[in-house]
């Protein structure tokens, strides 16, 4: 199964390091074993690999050398900068991980202009139709129930997915976090988890979180950065012109694994859509450069559209949610009107009809997401 990222890579690989995060499982090394027929694969948690990488004696003949859980390796940087200069390409390098990776992509500091990042999402709808040949509204109605990561998508199975899911998050909480930060207080994550399965498409209150996990506001703050580094979840904040402003005001927090979602279908519907819109501008970032942000409108008198993404600063579409609201949702217009090139849509889940309305469409879910793309 070709991933999204697998003709920009191939094509990137050629000129520079290629760095590919992206949560745990999420299938990167994968996709890295299948970007050319010939490759040397070397985890740095087996002992024997790990021998090879500090002699570098690995054969050079290939035409890629894939490096997983390198970030493991104390001063990673300084010795794929050192591989990369000395020996130039080919072969090819491509790094791959997750956790402490992510976090070390967002510096590139000794890796300074050599290397290109990649960021692998789980499997979106529109991936899904294109792969594998589904009918956009049942592969809606699967990735609802099962989430967008290959393994329990693919099985099709709800207790196989809830297996799954508790193994996963067990793995990421007891070893990625671990390896990341010294947290002692691991059953209170675990928790805070839990609270925000239930809080998914509503504005997060710091201080009520730490009331419930009786801490302190800075440490549940700092939980929540650790967990956006573990890719477990995402934080769309408001979107205000003064940047500095919007920052100071409360996040909405999705998953990215969209089956651990508790709650009704309109939570579960509006976190796909928020994460098929990072996917999309993560692909914008990571294969032109340009600059891409998520964000939601709320006003005083209480209008709110769900989500407003930025490219380059631009807005570009201005998307309201509904699990099964025909009416047109007047906030488009009252915050469209500022905004008059934007796309403006309201995505509804079971809609028998698409509508347009003065600037404004109206369009079943599955169909959005299947041929979602940004200007």
């Amino acid at each position: 199964m070709e991933r999204y990222l697998e003709e920009h890579i191939r094509r990137d690989m050629a000129k520079k390091i290629i760095i590919l995060s992206g949560p745990r499982q999420v299938g990167k090394t994968t996709l890295s074993k299948q970007l050319v027929p010939s490759f040397v694969y070397l985890n740095y948690d087996a002992a024997s690999d790990r021998r090879m990488i500090r002699e570098e004696d690995w054969p050079r003949e290939v035409p890629l050398v894939i490096f997983d859980e390198l970030h493991k390796l104390k001063n990673w940087k300084s010795k794929i900068k050192g591989i990369f200069d000395t020996d130039g390409i080919p072969p090819s390098l491509l790094v791959t991980g997750s956790a402490r990776l992510e976090t070390a992509r967002k510096g590139g500091d000794s890796l300074a202009g050599r290397f290109f990042a990649y960021r692998l999402h789980p499997l979106t709808l529109k991936e899904i139709v294109h792969l594998l040949k589904q009918p956009s509204a049942t592969a809606l109605d699967r990735m609802l129930k099962l989430g967008g990561f290959p393994e329990p998508y693919l099985q099709d199975d709800e207790t196989y997915a809830r297996r799954w899911r508790r193994i996963h998050l067990d793995t990421l909480i007891r070893g990625d976090l671990l390896d990341l930060e010294r947290v002692r207080d691991l059953k209170s994550i675990e928790i805070l988890i839990d609270l925000l399965r239930t809080r998914v498409g509503s504005p997060t209150s710091y201080s009520s979180l730490a009331q419930d996990l009786q801490v302190s506001v800075h440490t549940v703050k700092h939980w929540l950065e650790i967990l956006e580094n573990l890719c477990v979840i995402f934080g769309v904040r408001p979107y205000h012109r003064n940047i500095a402003r919007s920052l100071l005001k409360e996040p909405k927090y999705y998953f990215y694994d969209t089956g651990a979602v508790e709650g009704d279908i309109g939570a579960r519907l509006e976190n796909t859509v928020a994460l098929a819109l990072l996917r999309e501008m993560h692909l914008v970032e990571d294969t032109t450069g340009s600059r891409t942000a998520l964000h939601y409108l709320r006003d005083r008198d209480s209008h709110e559209v769900d989500f407003l993404v930025l490219v380059d600063r631009k807005p570009v579409i201005l998307a309201e949610v509904k699990a099964s609201d025909d009416t047109f949702a007047k906030a488009l217009w009252h915050f469209g009107r500022h905004m008059p090139t934007t796309r403006k849509v309201q995505i509804v889940l079971d809609l028998k009809r698409a509508r347009e309305k003065e600037g404004v469409s109206m369009l079943s879910a599955h169909v959005f997401l299947a041929g979602l793309t940004l200007p």
